[in-house]
């Protein structure tokens, strides 16, 4: 892989947040000690984890976060993002694990930002159904006013798009369902539990709050009309359906009638301020008119017939061993096209994940991927995007969802048969240039 590594990455501005990321669901284990939720119920189905796995262990942070806490002090992060289970919260006890792991980072001198909600939906909760939007702005409030007072950083949603395309329109996640575009709602309910939280974040005194949606640029797959339709209809399913009414207070033209009750007013609680815009970011996607040939797998998974667009490869690229290009470009493309879009009405912008998987203790390729990403984070930062912190995806190896056990994130590798945890070469790499960016 192509990379400046071995020459000083730039200087990013004074107070800029350096941080790693987690979920729940991922890697605390001990799911006997909460409520089932959406994947408990979805892992428990024959065939739907590629290795049969479960995160009913997972990494055990529920009962190692001490351990994992100290590794954070050593990397040298300044902040640490991680999600509250949602099905933990509702459960006995549940918050008391909260606390222990906010006083743990804080002692440490570790920023907690918590994620409100990172896909482990209670079982029996629906995001078809309006009212679990109600219902998330009661767990949010329950949540705010038992860590408020530490925490200063929160984040409502993780990857709404993710969320109902994965888990809602094709069947790849939990719950499991294959809707195609009759899952819109479930787009719109999260939209709205998103404003709902924001306010109740409000209420309870937060003044620090983002949503980490998943953006990508969108390449045609040619300069043929149809190829140039097609690209745009997918940047905005993927792109602009999750942003704009977050930053712009509407839907772009069209959606907006093909959403369930008074949009209007739902808007006006969608676009409630945040203080600034998270962005997940891994690659491009490559796009093209249906039926184009050479059609790529999202994510994994075989797209169905009938969709207005085709997915393509992005040729010429190394691939991470999840099959994932390595374009670190698109970042900068990405936030520039985001500030030339949407211009001042942007908030500033927060990196909240970007990572890859390779196997490996020694993972050059994922320090190569890294020293990349930053590097082109700073062009966007010098071409005035307004960029307050950079998240990598994740601290440690962990659950990935329908993929199970067999692709690893993380910074720390963790040994599944002992739960051991060995630092990897890019934990070192991430400490220095830590070090030499204060």
């Amino acid at each position: 892989m192509a990379t400046d590594a071995g020459t000083e990455i730039p200087r990013f501005p004074a107070g800029f947040l350096w941080g790693v990321s987690t979920s729940a669901h991922q890697i605390e284990g001990a799911a006997k000690e909460r409520e089932p939720s959406v994947w408990d119920v979805f892992t428990a189905e024959p065939g739907r984890v590629k290795d049969g796995s479960t995160a009913a262990v997972a990494c055990d942070h529920y009962h190692r976060y001490a351990e994992d806490v100290a590794l954070l002090a050593g990397l040298g992060v300044d902040a640490y993002r991680f999600s509250v289970s949602w099905p933990r919260v509702n459960s006995p006890g549940g918050l008391d694990f909260y606390d222990r792991l906010v006083d743990e980072l804080c002692a440490a001198g570790v920023r907690p930002v918590p994620t409100l909600f990172h896909w482990d939906l209670p079982a029996g909760l629906d995001w078809l159904e309006r009212d679990t939007a109600a219902r998330f702005a009661d767990h949010v409030t329950v949540v705010a006013d038992r860590l408020g007072d530490r925490v200063k950083k929160w984040i409502t949603l993780n990857e709404p798009a993710e969320h109902t395309l994965l888990g809602h329109a094709l069947g790849a996640h939990a719950p499991g369902r294959r809707l195609l575009f009759d899952a819109l709602p479930v787009a719109h309910h999260q939209l709205l539990a998103h404003g709902l939280a924001v306010r109740a974040l409000r209420a309870a005194g937060a003044h620090d709050i983002g949503i980490a949606n998943s953006h990508g640029p969108a390449w045609p797959a040619s300069g043929e009309p149809a190829d140039l339709e097609a690209a745009g209809f997918y940047d905005v399913l993927l792109n602009r359906l999750f942003a704009e009414p977050v930053i712009l207070g509407e839907y772009p033209e069209g959606m907006g009638d093909l959403m369930p009750g008074d949009v209007r007013d739902d808007l006006t609680v969608i676009a409630e301020p945040v203080d600034w815009y998270g962005i997940n970011y891994y690659a491009p996607t490559r796009v093209g008119a249906p039926g184009g040939g050479g059609d790529a797998e999202y994510g994994g998974l075989t797209l169905p017939a009938g969709l207005p667009f085709s997915v393509r490869e992005i040729e010429g690229r190394p691939k991470t061993d999840f099959g994932w290009p390595v374009v670190p470009e698109g970042l900068t493309e990405l936030l520039t096209g985001f500030r030339d879009r949407y211009g001042d009405r942007l908030p500033p912008v927060v990196i909240t994940e970007n990572g890859c998987s390779y196997e490996g203790v020694d993972d050059q390729d994922r320090i190569a991927y890294l020293d990349a990403h930053v590097r082109a984070l700073h062009k966007a930062v010098e071409a005035g995007v307004d960029v307050r912190g950079y998240f990598v995806w994740s601290l440690m190896d962990n659950f990935e969802w329908a993929e199970g056990y067999a692709r690893r994130f993380g910074l720390v590798h963790i040994d599944y048969a002992t739960l051991r945890r060995t630092p990897k070469a890019s934990y070192h790499w991430f400490r220095e240039l830590l070090r030499a960016q204060r």
